[in-house]
């Protein structure tokens, strides 16, 4: 894993070996908590060979933390970096700075402008400490930016950056961390070395997909070091000894030791039904599957829209609509239906706010299929932007979303033509299992998603019925 990161680290050591005085590096880590992007700066200089230091930059409010004080102030100092410039006692150390998204301007200034000059490498050749008076040479440190979203940082900031982002784990991937790192670690912790303690297979897919629900492993690491606790007092209490122990972690173990499972597994649904269909959504903690449904009911042509959905969502579920009332002819529905029904369009689970313009196509979908009367398709997943001429437009956070879709138990995946060239981010094992359908065009989508082909004659049949009706009024 990780791969664009070991990438430019062993590039920078290359540019390292060629040339004599290379310029530091700024790197920056997106990604959602407790997926490693701290724990990767203290790996990137152990390889490097480096010293590493860490400053934490979340909840700093003021300028002179970065800058430092004027000597006349009372009790005044040097700023941090000069500070952990001086705990690390070398010119070229690894300086971490923790949370760059958590920073926060007041009357005081604005940590995020001071540095501004710390992370421009034309600059901080001379960067100028206030308490220091002189300059100051950071051109050699190689410093790593993290943070877990990207838009509270000023634009000016990140774009001094190299940023790379890092996407959540997949269940195996936490598997294998588990297995390899976390069980080890806590064992080790809780004395429980000697006692040759094993979690299988099983039981730590159990604790991942049942007990966390995270993007990293922070929680999963909780969980196994709480069943540690619990298997420290079971040993004492029965007086196990060490030669005649190995204490196997099961499911069944874990069901006694933690309690009933917090989360459910998202599964797809069993039977096709008339306005429900398969979206992908991205979250902070990675994928999920939402289900969104469509009701029609006599009225007057109202939409309705429910489940916490945002603005962007809640136009594109209007665009979808108006994509589908512009199309009645072609896809077979009866133009007067639009004013004699009313729309509601419900995305669960109701409490959790959603938004974002990528399920255009899924609402599209279930629209079609409430207005048509033919199921959706349940093995098939859908993520995509939908225009009012039916175009489909690209997506972010493909893997993620792919991630969950084989989760769910669905092997089939419509996504926009433009998303192809994301496939190689997704694991090989999963990529294997999966069909995917690429579309530009909803006509793509229709023929891929629904039960059955659509039955254009209706609406024909309605016209023609339509005319008939006018004629002898109009002969009158």
């Amino acid at each position: 894993g990780l791969d664009k990161v070991k990438e430019r680290i062993l590039e920078y050591l290359s540019i390292r070996q060629l040339v004599k005085n290379p310029r530091g590096v700024i790197l920056g880590l997106i990604g959602p908590p407790g997926v490693g992007k701290s724990s990767l700066g203290k790996s990137i200089a152990r390889a490097t060979g480096r010293k590493f230091v860490r400053l934490s930059l979340g909840g700093v409010r003021d300028e002179a933390e970065i800058r430092g004080h004027r000597r006349t102030y009372i009790g005044a100092f040097p700023g941090q970096i000069i500070q952990m410039m001086r705990k690390a006692g070398t010119v070229n150390p690894v300086l971490l700075l923790d949370e760059v998204d958590k920073m926060a301007a007041d009357f005081r200034g604005d940590p995020a402008g001071a540095l501004l000059e710390v992370l421009d490498p034309e600059q901080n050749n001379s960067f100028h400490d206030h308490y220091l008076d002189v300059e100051y040479d950071l051109s050699k440190v190689l410093f790593i930016c993290t943070a877990n979203v990207m838009h509270p940082i000023p634009p000016a900031l990140l774009d001094r950056m190299e940023k790379i982002r890092l996407s959540g784990y997949t269940h195996h991937e936490k598997r294998e961390i588990a297995r390899l790192f976390l069980v080890p670690r806590q064992t080790e912790r809780h004395g429980l070395k000697k006692f040759k303690v094993e979690f299988t297979d099983d039981g730590l897919m159990l604790l991942i997909e049942r007990y966390t629900r995270e993007a990293g492993v922070r929680n999963l690491e909780r969980e196994i070091a709480s069943i540690c606790r619990k298997l420290a007092r079971k040993v004492l209490k029965e007086k196990t000894k060490a030669k005649d122990a190995g204490l196997e972690v099961n499911p069944e173990m874990i069901g006694e030791l933690l309690g009933k499972p917090r989360y459910r597994v998202q599964r797809r649904e069993q039977e096709p039904e008339v306005g429900a269909a398969s979206g992908l959504a991205w979250t902070e903690v990675g994928g999920e599957l939402l289900t969104t449904e469509v009701t029609l009911m006599r009225g007057k042509g109202v939409l309705t829209l429910t489940g916490q959905l945002g603005e962007v969502m809640q136009e594109s579920a209007r665009a979808a609509l108006s994509f589908v009332r512009s199309k009645a002819d072609e896809l077979g529905i009866d133009p007067e239906v639009f004013a004699t029904q009313d729309v509601h369009l419900h995305v669960p689970e109701g409490a959790i706010p959603k938004d974002g313009p990528s399920a255009g196509i899924t609402l599209a979908i279930a629209l079609i299929s409430a207005f048509t009367k033919i199921p959706v398709r349940v093995d098939v997943a859908m993520t995509g932007e939908i225009t009012l001429r039916g175009r489909v437009l690209p997506v972010g956070g493909v893997k993620d979303k792919v991630l969950a879709a084989y989760r769910a138990g669905i092997r089939e995946v419509i996504l926009p033509d433009e998303n192809e060239k994301d496939l190689e981010e997704i694991p090989k094992d999963v990529r294997s299992e999966i069909q995917f359908h690429f579309v530009s065009h909803m006509d793509k989508v229709i023929a891929n998603a629904l039960v059955r082909e659509l039955d254009t004659n209706v609406s024909a049949a309605a016209g023609d019925q339509s005319s008939r009706v006018d004629s002898p009024s109009m002969a009158h």
